[in-house]
């Protein structure tokens, strides 16, 4: 098995980078985290989320039960403060809407490898709870590497969340509630479609995994989705 080399002072990052980013948001509110018993720890999988806002990856990443690889958009990592624990982490950007072929061999190597992957169908923080449609790309994931996709929900996670927590340490409001909610692996059958339909059903397996999400998720989280919805 092709191995994905993680560089060691990233290693050393990810160590020491987790646990305070985990303590930090203990500090700004109650964290709720369910089915950690569905992770197959120790094997290749895709953990896909909802994304809200910035506060989304760093609950997922520093509350999973290992280190995943992540991906994020490029644009993020020329911000201040951000982009640096991106960096340090050593999440791989992604120019959004373009077709990269040198990052989906990369994604590949990574799953191949037997590492985890964590991502974002719809592409991008969509600043509502309301869940976008997802973009094609965990469908071409699903076509070329044979791996269960682990439906992430996150709750709470909106772009007011460290105005709430402030409020909170002023004693002016209730301390904010973040959830992830992990669901049940889901498994995919080979994709053998040809030409447009095999790019039908690219989308058809993104939005299924979107489905699982909103099953994890209140409501008002649906979006798009809405009515969709897969319960397991």
């Amino acid at each position: 098995m092709p191995a994905y080399p993680i560089p060691f002072h990233i290693q050393l990052n990810r160590i020491f980078l987790t646990p305070v980013i985990r303590t930090l948001i203990h500090i700004l509110g109650r964290v709720k985290v369910s089915g950690v018993e569905n992770v197959p720890l120790g094997m290749p999988y895709v953990a896909a989320i909802n994304h809200i806002s910035i506060y989304d990856p760093p609950l997922a990443v520093s509350f999973w039960p290992e280190k995943p690889e992540v991906i994020g958009a490029v644009d993020v990592f020329s911000k201040k403060g951000q982009g640096e624990l991106l960096k340090m982490y050593g999440v791989i950007p992604v120019h959004r809407g373009d077709y990269d072929r040198e990052l989906l061999t990369k994604i590949l190597l990574i799953l191949r490898s037997g590492r985890p992957l964590l991502l974002a169908p719809e592409g991008g923080r969509s600043h509502e709870p309301a869940m976008r449609r997802a973009k094609p790309g965990i469908g071409y994931i699903i076509e070329h590497v044979q791996v269960p996709v682990i439906p992430v929900g996150l709750v709470g996670t909106t772009d007011d969340f460290w105005q709430r927590s402030k409020l909170f340490w002023r004693g002016r409001g209730e301390r904010p509630e973040l959830e992830m909610r992990i669901g049940k692996p889901i498994q995919f059958p080979p994709v053998i479609q040809k030409g447009a339909e095999r790019r039908a059903a690219r989308q058809q397996n993104a939005d299924l995994v979107m489905r699982h999400i909103a099953g994890l998720l209140p409501e008002e989280y649906h979006g798009v989705y809405a009515g969709q919805a897969i319960i397991a």
